[in-house]
């Protein structure tokens, strides 16, 4: 609020009260004696006065100095610390015409009171006393401000929905998903008869916080809904707590800001006296990607993919991590547990926990992610659009990645970017229809700031998904990763080093039920070379703009042999099992296995595969997804989900 003024007179005292820290604008020029030329000020302790003639020209108020009224300086004091009576401080004001003794003078009696609300502004996880400023919100690892999580999670019994959703008084577990605050009132108790604390939050603000305060029946809610101010009922109490829950995540409409404030007001008029703001950012939902150590693996078991479980099950066992499997009767036959939901996490000073993102596809596994993940410590967060009609196959989450902690254009991403597929303009092969993720889902994933978005080409897919061309990889260098990029050339200059060196009868898909392909038919076969073609100029495209937008150099990107097979509407799918649809754990990598032409024995794809991936300390294990995901249209990392180790770095010491 804007500085208030005090005036007083010298036909009779004046009484008013001033907060601690709070600077006040005393006038004395309204009410001044007849032939008064000059004054003094005198105070008692608690009081401070300066005399502003200009900015560079500040005095402190002494007794005995005589002051021109014609320079009638700006008179601002303030005062340092609570009354303990009613009317204990005084600023008396002499007026002097040209003799010695005074004119007459004026009276001020000043109650102090400190007032102030109090929240972690210094993200250090507990309350921050006596901050200044408190009503900003700074980013940056020097920024300055209070953290809310989305109380997304389900902490009370019997809620059916998330925290947040619900209606009903929080429990001790959900408390601790809040962030405290402290309400201080120090002062005369007499003053409090006349005078009413509040605290207030602005309507625009009333569906994305609520604030509670601990009664003798439970945790009250005191603002939130239909509730925007408080009358705080303090007793005997210095000191009240209270607790501020965050209601929703940052989106297209909701910048992720809100103030609670804290006012003294006079009862007679309600003339508010003093205003303080407290600034909390709710946090953002953040992404982990594939560097990040993992910690549960998710899986589908349908009815053909027993032996995929069995060798899943190995491997994961050597990553050493939890594995999950949803039975069919919870999945009803949908095994792409990549496709729904997304894991990540939120993170205030005091708390983490992971959050499932749950994505608008609404196929067989759409109740797995509220009535399977959501739970205590563990929240869930969807956006859908209005109209059905609006969701599309890049919607799924094959179609939604991160990458690892890069720098672009000067510019640090400490959590990486997020990647997404979308149409592009081709200008040989415009689809007829264009596919792109929904509106509503982008705004999410932009609004969320701290891992801006990134959009690659992948209409060109049949899917769609990105991770159908793309993946990382850790690596033990000072770049920490690799992108794998799927290369139909990198394939091609294999299969024909081989038939020259006389392979070219070696078979393709040698032991499965479908039809084999020599080396050398695969290298005469129009559409397998026009998809791989056609493919090799999308996946460029994509290269060029991850160079660019990553700040990747060519030594930061693998190219894995893929070929791929025109299918209608000119889309394209893989020929083979696609290696880069791989599912990362750790040093571990589950790769699908590509049944590729054997030479000596061995298949020549996974050979060239490991020969990449090896060297950076990777372990390459070769599943057979064959039946059960490639000829559906996926593999490995289209079937599964991984629940990441959050990142280190905190949010918010990024700089978006």
């Amino acid at each position: 609020m804007t500085q208030r003024s005090v005036s007083i007179s010298h036909q009779g005292p004046t009484y008013d009260v001033c907060v601690v820290g709070q600077e006040l604008t005393l006038d004395i020029y309204r009410s001044v004696p007849s032939g008064a030329e000059s004054f003094e000020i005198l105070r008692t302790p608690l009081i401070d006065i300066s005399l502003i003639y200009n900015e560079n020209h500040i005095e402190k108020a002494q007794k005995g100095q005589k002051v021109a009224l014609y320079k009638s300086p700006q008179i601002v004091m303030s005062c340092s610390e609570a009354s303990d009576e009613l009317n204990d401080s005084k600023v008396k004001v002499y007026y002097y015409g040209k003799e010695d003794s005074p004119l007459g003078k004026s009276l001020l009696y000043l109650t102090c009171i400190h007032v102030s609300l109090d929240a972690d502004v210094n993200r250090t996880g507990a309350v921050s006393r006596g901050s200044k400023d408190k009503g900003s919100w700074m980013w940056g690892p020097d920024g300055r401000g209070a953290i809310l999580l989305v109380n997304c999670d389900q902490d009370r019994d019997g809620s059916g929905g998330t925290d947040s959703t619900d209606v009903g008084g929080p429990n001790a577990a959900d408390i601790k998903d809040m962030s405290p605050m402290v309400l201080t009132v120090k002062g005369p108790k007499k003053i409090f008869k006349f005078h009413q604390v509040i605290l207030q939050i602005p309507s625009s603000q009333a569906t994305k916080v609520r604030v509670y305060h601990k009664g003798e029946s439970g945790y009250l809610r005191v603002l939130g809904g239909a509730k925007l101010s408080y009358e705080v009922q303090r007793g005997d109490n210095s000191e009240m707590g209270f607790f501020v829950e965050g209601l929703d995540f940052p989106d297209v409409d909701f910048p992720g800001l809100v103030h609670i404030t804290v006012s003294l007001q006079r009862i007679s008029d309600s003339h508010e006296l003093f205003a303080e703001k407290v600034a909390f950012r709710l946090t953002p939902w953040i992404m982990t990607p594939n560097t990040q150590k993992p910690l549960e693996v998710y899986v589908c078991s349908v009815q053909d993919n027993g032996q995929f479980l069995k060798e899943l099950v190995a491997f994961v066992k050597k990553a050493q991590c939890q594995l999950n499997i949803c039975p069919e009767f919870e999945n009803f036959g949908d095994r792409w547990m990549q496709d729904e939901m997304e894991f990540g996490y939120i993170e205030a000073p005091h708390k983490r926990f992971p959050v499932v993102l749950d994505s608008p596809r609404n196929r067989g596994l759409k109740e797995i992610p509220f009535n399977k993940i959501l739970g205590r410590d563990f929240g869930y967060v969807t956006r859908e659009p209005e109209h059905k009609a609006d969701v599309s196959d890049l919607d799924c989450f094959g179609n939604l990645e991160v990458s690892p902690p890069v720098k672009s254009k000067g510019k640090n991403y400490p959590l990486g970017r997020i990647l997404i597929g979308g149409p592009v303009a081709d200008s040989d092969h415009s689809p007829t229809i264009t596919r792109r993720m929904s509106k509503v889902m982008k705004d999410f994933l932009v609004a969320q700031l701290v891992q801006c978005p990134v959009e690659l080409y992948s209409d060109w897919l049949l899917v769609g998904h990105i991770d159908e061309f793309m993946s990382f990889v850790p690596a033990p260098d000072k770049k920490g990763f690799r992108l794998l990029l799927a290369s139909p050339n990198v394939c091609l200059e294999l299969l024909r080093e081989k038939e020259r060196e006389g392979y070219g009868g070696s078979i393709m898909f040698e032991g499965l039920d479908i039809v084999p392909y020599s080396i050398t038919e695969i290298l005469s076969d129009d559409n397998v070379l026009e998809g791989s073609a056609y493919a090799q100029k999308c996946i460029d495209q994509n290269r060029d703009i991850m160079k660019e937008e990553l700040g990747l150099s060519e030594e930061d990107i693998l190219d894995i042999p893929a070929l791929f097979k025109l299918v209608p509407d000119y889309k394209a799918e893989p020929f083979f099992p696609n290696m880069v649809n791989l599912l990362v754990l750790g040093q571990f990598l589950g790769i699908p296995k590509p049944f590729g032409p054997k030479i000596d024995g061995k298949c020549c794809l996974e050979q060239k595969v490991c020969s990449l991936l090896e060297p950076l300390g990777l372990d390459c294990t070769f599943i057979d997804d064959f039946g059960p995901y490639h000829q559906h249209a996926g593999e490995v990392h289209c079937g599964t989900n991984v629940i990441r180790k959050p990142f280190s770095d905190k949010w918010w010491n990024c700089l978006p």
